[in-house]
């Protein structure tokens, strides 16, 4: 026990009680488990050396006599130590072959043809050897067919006694093939494997080593370059691909029926089109379809369907992709702590990529998912390692938060991205939406105010526009407030500003058409559109990042006039069903033919056309290339203020009715500019002139 602290056996121990115990466990482990196995494995390998050894001098033992009739039999006949140093050479040499490193259990097609060269070249050492010892004997008789018979027959023995081990293994694990096929493991499922032959094999095996096995194979379904394949590991093939209704029936009949199918898809030996085909029909069929990727085969032999990562979003959008100028970005960025809202969003997420590729001071990353704020934050410190990040997990919604996060960081610059965005969402939570998309750009407005922030840019939408839906509404009062603001400093040149950038819908954000369109592409179809006439105006994420920040920057260089709202040209509107018919080409597949396309009906608040312009704003030009200038009417502060002020107590008591009546009517406003400053808002969140007179809602 003394010798615990010190020196134990010639080995110091650790001074550490965790490094100590795990040294004690370490030796413990050593000292009861290496010499058992060491001798484990010299026992395994003296044993099948001398098997082998036997199957080389017997087969030469037992060939001679019937190679060497009498009366030249004597001539033949070598001493026994002579045939028994001869094995013994040819074991040796293929000990130093490496044949012995090799395990019986997964003896393969590649394992037999190395054992047959170590085998040639083991009894090359060995005749060599008696041609030494016994020069006369070696050079009578019918030599040739003696050396090339022993070979066969050392070989036949060997591979045998190798054969014989892994059936026995597997006879022991498994039990007969035939016998398990017809036993339906409790729990499991029967399904028809899909895919080349080799992989077929390789699940088939798989499913029969794991002692509970969720699947029992039933049949396969083999591409024709496999060839006319019968049968393979015991399983049926029943076909091709395309004869999965045929082969359903089929098995149906034997009472096998399978509850499903599993694909290989590769994208090698099953194309896009087929995989589609078999996940319509496996719907029919009410079989369940499992996806099994090949991401080698992916990577070196790729057949040149698309998949997620070879299609580019701008390749749907039917128009060049716009690119912009960065330098004026690079010298507003500069020197400035620059904090985004919605940092973790598809829109967020860009912007902050963008920005860190200007190296700014500090990038303030602002969500409420802290899942997004954490893919975020790793994202860009991965890729710009030298950037200078903050998070702050907070809800715009909270003035109190809001106004910590501006107070420990005194950002510059404030791109408001954070917003509730997809349609049917906030027509059916009208409050929901409200507060977050009125309510909290207003929080986040009046901190820019209170705290000093040079510039805030909100991101708008082109579904502000003459909204039918709320939530097009909510983000047209957003664009009022911040246009009111910033009308307010108009004879102050320190007073903060406040810009818009709208665009139209982004392809590949999340809750967008791309992604849906995807899923429903890989699950076989049908594509759903709303209706067939619906159009949308089209930007990549790109685009509308380099909007945001040559908008906003533009504005700050050049001092333009207050007010405005910057509009990308996105060219004419594309219909959603010729993007949907783009993006099943691009797949390789046919619409109508392989995937169908089915019309569901507008949604609660979405319209059939989007516009890019109110019917109160005049389109001017901005000086920048391919975006233009909005200049609508404003309303007032004190009035917008005094109606998102009811706008709060009605969200808090969750009458919705009202939210949606104040929303709609401030959006009514800039339409009777002249005469704006004389409406107010009533206690129940109704408009009236000061006459009384009631405004009709647009």
């Amino acid at each position: 026990m003394a010798n615990l602290g010190g020196v134990q056996g010639g080995h110091h121990l650790p001074t550490s009680p965790v490094a100590r115990r795990r040294y004690v466990i370490g030796r413990v482990l050593a000292n009861s488990t290496g010499p058992s196995l060491s001798m484990r494995r010299a026992i395994r390998l003296a044993g099948v050396m001398t098997l082998d050894f036997l199957a080389i001098t017997g087969a030469l033992l037992f060939l001679l006599p019937i190679l060497s009739p009498p009366p030249s039999a004597s001539a033949m006949v070598f001493p026994p130590w002579t045939i028994a140093l001869a094995g013994g050479a040819a074991v040796a040499t293929q000990y130093l072959f490496g044949l012995y490193r090799r395990s019986w259990r997964f003896v393969s097609f590649a394992d037999c043809a190395i054992m047959g060269v170590a085998v040639a070249t083991g009894l090359l050492a060995g005749w060599s050897l008696i041609a030494f010892i016994e020069p006369a004997g070696f050079l009578t008789g019918n030599l040739p067919a003696l050396a090339l018979l022993h070979f066969c027959l050392s070989f036949l023995a060997m591979q045998l006694m190798r054969m014989a081990r892994r059936a026995l293994r597997k006879m022991r694990h498994v039990g007969f093939p035939r016998i398990a096929r017809k036993t339906l493991a409790e729990g499991a499922s029967r399904v028809i494997l899909c895919g080349r032959a080799e992989w077929a094999a390789s699940i088939i095996d798989m499913a029969r080593v794991h002692p509970a096995s969720p699947i029992s194979i039933c049949g396969i379904l083999l591409p024709e370059s496999d060839g006319p394949i019968v049968q393979l590991r015991g399983v049926p093939v029943l076909g091709v691909p395309s004869g999965l209704v045929t082969a359903t029936a089929l098995l149906e009949q034997r009472g096998m029926r399978p509850d499903g199918i599993v694909v290989c898809d590769d994208g090698i030996n099953l194309s896009v089109r087929q995989v589609a085909s078999l996940a319509r029909q496996a719907r029919d069929l009410q079989l369940k379809l499992t996806k099994v990727g090949d991401d080698w085969g992916q990577l070196i032999e790729n057949s040149g369907a698309a998949n997620d990562d070879t299609i580019s979003t701008a390749d749907l959008l039917g128009r060049e992709e716009l690119r912009f100028r960065d330098d004026s970005v690079v010298r507003q960025l500069a020197g400035e702590t620059i904090l985004v809202t919605g940092a973790g969003g598809t829109i967020g997420g860009e912007l902050v990529w963008q920005l860190a590729s200007f190296n700014p001071v500090k990038i303030v990353l602002l969500d409420h998912s802290e899942y997004n704020l954490y893919a975020i934050e790793k994202r860009i410190r991965d890729a710009f390692p030298q950037q200078k990040l903050a998070v702050a997990l907070c809800n715009i919604r909270n003035s109190s938060e809001v106004c910590r996060v501006f107070d420990k960081h005194r950002p510059g610059i404030v791109y408001h991205a954070a917003a509730l965005k997809h349609v049917p969402m906030v027509e059916a939570n009208p409050c929901a939406g409200a507060h977050t998309n009125i309510l909290g750009t207003k929080n986040i407005a009046d901190a820019v105010c209170e705290f000093g922030t040079r510039a805030m840019v909100q991101v708008s939408t082109d579904k502000a526009v003459n909204p039918v839906g709320l939530m097009g509404a909510t983000k047209r009062v957003g664009e009022l407030y911040a246009q009111s603001l910033d009308l307010c400093g108009v004879d102050d040149p320190d007073a903060p500003r406040f810009m818009t950038v709208r665009f139209g819908n982004v392809l590949g954000s999340s809750g967008s058409v791309v992604p849906l369109f995807r899923e429903q592409l890989l699950a076989g179809g049908p594509l759903t559109i709303t209706h067939p006439e619906i159009e949308r105006f089209f930007m990549t994420v790109s685009e509308a990042v380099q909007l945001i920040l040559e908008g906003s920057t533009h504005a700050l260089q050049e001092d333009t006039r207050r007010g405005r709202i910057f509009v990308l040209d996105m060219g004419t509107p594309v219909k959603i069903v010729d993007l949907a018919n783009r993006m099943i080409r691009l797949y390789g597949l046919e619409p109508e033919v392989d995937i169908a396309i089915r019309f569901t009906g507008l949604r609660p608040g979405e319209k059939l056309f989007e516009e890019l312009f109110d019917s109160c704003e005049a389109q001017i030009d901005s000086g920048i290339p391919g975006v233009f200038e909005a200049h609508s009417n404003s309303v007032p502060l004190p009035l917008i203020t005094r109606a998102i002020e009811l706008l709060a107590h009605e969200v808090a008591v969750g009458n919705e009715d009202a939210v949606r009546q104040i929303t709609h009517n401030l959006i009514t406003l800039p339409h009777h500019a002249d005469v704006a400053a004389n409406f107010v808002f009533d206690k129940d969140g109704g408009l009236k002139s000061t006459n009384l007179r009631m405004v009709e809602e647009a």
